[in-house]
């Protein structure tokens, strides 16, 4: 039955130790290796053991049982000390390794002298034949060393929780188990009766918890020698996490960038820190959702109050393989501070120059416009029935506009409103072309003289086509030669030059004839008196629907409040005499 058991425990422990070489890697602990070799021959030494029948058999079985005694405690320390990142001098390991090969060959006395054992003999013991031992000093010796190991390693992993920030602290936790594993291994069969020896088992499960724990640790080993490369540039900055977006490592570049990564430890959620979470996480997250294997972002690092001093890094993001799977994330930080203000400084070049030629554009527009305003002026001087006319058909058209963007059923655009308001003192500009003796003649027009004062509506259509044939606004040349082309059409079709009915008017044209209208009919003229603005306003009303579109009455009512308390404001001076009845 003893047989048995521990046929079976050397086997699955063999099995183990095949699959740690099939998993292993160049990184892997050296320590972990030398203890994946040894337990399987500790633990055929216990198959030899129970099947020995005879003394001679039974010692040499002993023998090679004491292997793992002496050895393991000696690896398994030395293992904790380096997975704890615990630095101890060369002269230590030699020193431990002497004294542990010293116990072993006290061991090989066993049989021969009574350094170790004092004696071994052999007895039944219901199950196969088994030693008879009185131990010597050197077992004691042996206990005592293998209690200092196990010391030494529960002191390095402690130590390390509270003090090792960059030693993973699940990893430590990991360590334990084999450590308490094989110290009840040494000492349980002292404080249980039992018909087997029961450090076999603990060996193999203390080679289970070494394949989790080297699992474990080659995720960290691949993105330490990931970090080991990246510190040798110098300046780029370097982060690994796992796909649990746990922290593994950065290099000191990476911590210089982003300081708080100095304070997290290995294996914490970057998540559990605000700086990181909107930083490191949210960068991570936008690498998952781009759902490609590389990404990048501009991360801009405040120095100080001065933007100019800021600086820019370049975030890349891929996958951190071992092997063929993925096991983490890097992420690369790389300064990009120089090409940045290379950027911001043609931007700002740019909207310098933009801002030049914007401003040289509207001067030159402003020229133009004050050309074309000066030009109606020219005309308007021309006129004697005229006075400021076009001013005052300006703001006519602007009240009208106001009034019609109130709901702006029309669906007017804001280019619209502003370019009909600019355009309107060009409304009369083509009276330029027509001759003095009928332009400033005082009283009405013979039939003849009336179809040469016409031609002034396509008249001024050319000449504002001219003097804008080379400008950008293409909406403001084609509304601006509307209103002087058709602002004397009606309605019913009977006006001129094109005799236009209805909608074929341009709208622009439609609303100008209105303030046109009415300030030829409140204003004195050389042919008339001027009309009070009750007479006025009987006219215009008949008119909607013949002479005026009825569409833009409702505007024209809700505006003629506004009208009238622009007329009452201008002074007599202003209107050259003219009188208006109130």
């Amino acid at each position: 039955m003893a047989a048995l058991f521990y046929e079976i425990v050397f086997a699955i422990s063999f099995l183990l130790t095949i699959i740690y070489f099939l998993i292993w890697k160049k990184h892997f602990e050296v320590n972990i290796t030398v203890i994946f070799i040894i337990i399987p021959i500790t633990n055929l030494g216990y198959v030899f053991l129970a099947n020995a029948d005879d003394i001679d058999s039974i010692i040499m079985s002993i023998k090679i049982t004491y292997l793992g005694g002496c050895f393991l405690p000696f690896f398994i320390t030395m293992c904790v000390l380096n997975l704890c990142d615990i630095k101890i001098s060369k002269l230590i390991k030699i020193t431990c390794f002497i004294l542990s090969s010293i116990m072993f060959i006290f061991v090989l006395t066993i049989g021969e002298k009574d350094y170790f054992y004092k004696s071994v003999g052999i007895k039944w013991m219901g199950y196969g034949f088994g030693p008879v031992k009185e131990y010597g000093p050197m077992h004691t010796v042996f206990y005592v060393i293998a209690s200092l190991y196990v010391v030494s390693s529960f002191t390095a992993i402690i130590y390390s929780i509270f003090r090792k920030r960059q030693v993973p602290n699940r990893l430590l936790y990991m360590l334990f188990i084999p450590e308490i594993i094989t110290l009840f291994g040494f000492f349980g069969n002292s404080l249980f009766r039992v018909l087997v020896e029961i450090v076999p088992l603990t060996y193999l499960l203390a080679q289970i918890m070494y394949i989790l724990i080297v699992k474990k640790i080659s995720i960290y080993k691949v993105a330490d020698m990931v970090v080991e490369t990246m510190v040798q540039s110098g300046e780029i900055g370097f982060i690994t996490t796992d796909l649990r977006e746990r922290f593994l490592g950065a290099n000191e570049t990476a911590k210089k960038i982003i300081p708080k990564l100095n304070d997290v430890v290995i294996d914490q959620r970057i998540t559990e820190c605000e700086e990181l979470d909107t930083t490191v996480n949210h960068w991570l997250l936008y690498f998952e959702a781009d759902g490609d294997k590389y990404s990048r972002n501009l991360y801009r690092l405040k120095v100080d109050d001065n933007e100019e001093n800021d600086k820019f890094y370049i975030i890349q993001i891929k996958y951190l393989y071992e092997g063929k799977k993925k096991r983490g994330y890097q992420i690369f930080l790389d300064d990009d501070t120089s090409n940045q203000q290379y950027i911001g400084l043609l931007d700002r070049y740019n909207d310098e120059l933009k801002e030049e030629v914007e401003n040289q554009t509207k001067h030159i527009v402003e020229m133009h416009n004050k050309l074309v305003l000066g030009m109606a002026t020219m005309v308007e001087s021309r006129d004697n029935s005229t006075g400021e006319h076009i001013k005052r058909t300006s703001q006519g058209v602007r009240i009208l506009i106001n009034e019609i963007r109130n709901d702006n059923k029309l669906m007017l655009s804001d280019t619209f409103c502003k370019n009909i308001i600019k355009a309107a003192p060009m409304h009369d500009i083509g009276k330029i072309a027509v001759d003095d003796a009928v332009l400033r003649k005082k009283g009405r027009f013979t039939e003849e003289e009336y179809d040469k004062m016409k031609k002034h509506s396509p008249e001024g259509a050319r000449i504002i086509r001219e003097i804008l044939k080379d400008t950008d606004d293409e909406a403001f040349k084609v509304l601006a030669e509307n209103v002087a082309h058709y602002h004397h059409e009606r309605w019913d079709g009977s006006g001129y030059p094109d005799r236009l009915k209805g909608e074929e008017i341009p709208i622009e044209a439609r609303i100008m004839a209105i303030a046109d209208v009415y300030d030829a009919l409140v204003s004195k003229r050389v042919y008339k008196e001027s009309m009070s603005f009750e007479e006025a306003d009987k006219i215009i009303i008949e008119g909607m629907g013949s002479q005026f579109d009825p569409g833009l009455k409702e505007y024209y009512v809700s505006a003629r409040p506004k009208l009238e308390e622009y007329y009452n404001s201008l002074d007599q001076e202003e209107l050259k005499g003219e009188k208006i009845d109130k």
